[in-house]
């Protein structure tokens, strides 16, 4: 069956084919339906199921006779490690912490804060939890104290597991120090803390309150797998709200196995025992779904990687690692290999590795440019598929789903829908738009299995945030538009669609032309307020590594490139060139911030910001335009 088949037989009874995907996973209870719709509009799958996630992630590898195959491979270039974990060894490890954990009171529906940095026993604690059937709530490592205290204060944790600290290129990030902060700073404390010792830093204990990781496991009977009801909360995940109030997306445990194990084969075309990469981190919600759960539940090897596209030690890093652990996919984020071709626009580093190998290699997280995508298939010589997905879904939404059938790459769109999501184009009030025009992206109710069913103690926000502007649909917040093939293309967020003199016009079309400019590493374009049109659009350019031609004369190319390619109705006109764009950790530019840097209007400092000084550098790179109060 090719895509279009098995597109269509979803849709023509989506009931049985989930149900029909549902038989992949190891069932205390089997599920007697998939849907349940008595609450609509907020849809629920697998209600009457019983099962565990770390029963199918780890141990029925092992009483499949699998349990020598390795599980985790944990690769720190910044700490010059290397370890593999079998299947056998995980289950051991992660039973004897799910049994310290329940001995000092963690039962199923508790909360649990895991604070750490890019180590196996990160993984090691979420599926500790996942055992017991506690609800985790992973914080990105090294996040601010206050941020932490205002996730520590909406999940109420009964505990906290942390590291003693994190390890960035050339310095030590401390956690204790900001874990004691947060909880000071809380109202909601925890029973007690669990603390991971790295050699590298060894944190102080408050006596009573903080257990060291090893030292709380010694004589404590291993716990068995905690069976929950398929709609029982696997885990939250805060993302950032725009009111400054994090959303905790909630993920419901038996969608959740379900649709990431389709998803392994089906989309990234992996077999059971292929080594799996996914070159993110365990707090953001790939590191959930393709670093942790999706690989182990589909009895892949995975990858724990500690280290940086650049810098640890060169840009050759990811074709090393692949080359040496045989990775058969790999999945990062644009920003990742935007990083490394500003660093070696030539390739050169590649010429040291064999991607033989290597499948393809997949892009989400943010917008993935032409050039970024022309420059990888060139230089790897392999297929380089775009796929879109958030973390409110936890898997793809639209991609090439390799493992059916693998479809022509539009550059510029991530393919098609996934079955499971009907995807629509609609203009603002609510109905669909022609096919090539420009609109918001929703999502026809009901969504499938594993995606969120609501927000954590929040069903209003919830229905105000996704369900309230379209009736019947999920609004995904992002601006696009569907071609006569099919295929779909995200411009922008739907706040990126700027408005100049009356014409809606994407800045992630503008993107692409100064992306596409030889002399151009990477680039932004945002919005600023104009008296006369309205909105007018401005250009950020970081230069490749090497370039030293004047400024002023690349600016006036890629202005003209943008007049040339989109036409003079966009207005382009403002450029600058900057040393680096500011971003969140997970490589997502700060349109929005730079937005009201430029409109000199107030703004909170984002908690994900990866490095604050930028801002300032931002600033005062606008002057000279006019902007940021000149």
């Amino acid at each position: 069956m090719g895509y279009a088949d098995v597109y269509a037989a979803w849709k023509a009874d989506p009931e049985a084919f989930w149900m029909e995907q549902a038989q992949a996973i190891d069932w205390v209870t089997p599920p007697t339906r998939a849907l349940n719709a008595d609450n609509a509009p907020l849809y629920e799958w697998f209600t009457d199921a019983k099962v565990n996630t770390c029963y199918n992630a780890v141990d029925r590898h092992v009483e499949n006779g699998r349990g020598e195959q390795t599980a985790i491979i944990y690769d720190s270039p910044i700490t010059h490690t290397k370890r593999e974990i079998s299947y056998v060894e995980l289950r051991n490890r992660v039973a004897s912490l799910a049994g310290a954990l329940r001995a000092k009171g963690v039962e199923k529906g508790d909360r649990v804060i895991i604070y750490m940095p890019m180590i196996p026993e990160a993984l090691e604690a979420m599926l500790a939890c996942a055992r017991l059937g506690a609800i985790h709530s992973v914080v990105f490592g090294g996040f601010a104290a206050n941020e932490l205290a205002v996730r520590i204060d909406d999940a109420k944790p009964k505990a906290i597991i942390a590291a003693s600290c994190g390890m960035e290129p050339g310095r030590v990030v401390h956690y204790k120090p900001l874990l004691d902060g947060a909880i000071e700073l809380a109202d909601h404390k925890p029973d007690f803390t669990v603390i991971f010792q790295r050699e590298q830093e060894v944190a102080e204990l408050i006596p009573g309150r903080d257990y060291n990781w090893h030292g709380f496991q010694y004589g404590v009977a291993p716990a068995e797998c905690v069976p929950v009801a398929g709609n029982h909360p696997a885990y939250i995940l805060y993302t950032s709200g725009t009111t400054g109030a994090p959303k905790g997306v909630v993920r419901p445990t038996a969608g959740h196995l379900v649709a990431l194990n389709w998803t392994m084969k089906n989309i990234y075309n992996v077999d059971p025992g292929d080594v799996f990469w996914a070159a993110s981190d365990v707090g953001w919600v790939v590191g959930h779904s393709y670093i942790c759960y999706g690989p182990l539940i589909h009895g892949n090897t995975t990858i724990v990687f500690e280290g940086k596209p650049i810098g640890t030690p060169d840009a050759g890093t990811f074709w090393r690692v692949i080359e040496e652990h045989n990775v058969k996919s790999f999945f990062t984020a644009p920003t990742a290999l935007r990083a490394v071709k500003r660093e070696d626009p030539t390739g050169e580093f590649l010429k040291d590795y064999d991607l033989s190998g290597l499948n393809a290699i997949y892009l989400a997280g943010e917008r993935a440019d032409p050039d970024t995508i022309k420059w990888t298939q060139e230089k790897t010589g392999k297929p380089v598929y775009d796929h879109w997905w958030q973390t409110e879904t936890g898997y793809t939404i639209a991609g090439n789903p390799a493992g059916i059938e693998a479809m022509p790459v539009k550059i510029g769109s991530p393919t098609v829908a996934m079955p499971g999501y009907d995807v629509q184009i609609l203009d603002e009030s609510g109905h669909p738009v022609a096919s090539g025009e420009l609109g918001a992206i929703a999502v026809k109710l009901p969504l499938p299995p594993g995606t969120l069913p609501t927000l954590w103690n929040a069903e209003d926000r919830f229905k105000k945030s996704y369900l309230d502007a379209f009736p019947g649909y999920y609004e995904t917040g992002d601006a696009g538009m569907i071609d006569d093939d099919g295929y779909l293309y995200i411009m922008a967020r739907t706040d990126d669609v700027i408005n100049v003199a009356g014409h809606r016009l994407s800045t992630g079309a503008m993107e692409e032309v100064l992306a596409a400019h030889p002399d151009v590493g990477e680039c932004a374009v945002v919005g600023v307020t104009d008296e006369l049109k309205g909105q007018l659009p401005l250009g950020f350019i970081c230069l490749n590594k090497g370039c030293d031609r004047p400024h002023d004369e690349i600016i006036k190319e890629v202005v003209k490139s943008v007049r040339d390619t989109i036409g003079p109705v966009a207005a382009f006109k403002l450029a600058t060139v900057v040393d680096r764009l500011p971003k969140t950790r997970s490589g997502k530019i700060l349109r929005g911030t730079m937005v009201k840097i430029a409109d000199n209007a107030d703004f909170k400092m984002p908690a994900t910001i990866d490095d604050p000084a930028i801002l300032e550098e931002i600033r005062e790179a606008l002057k000279p335009l006019g902007y940021a109060n000149a």
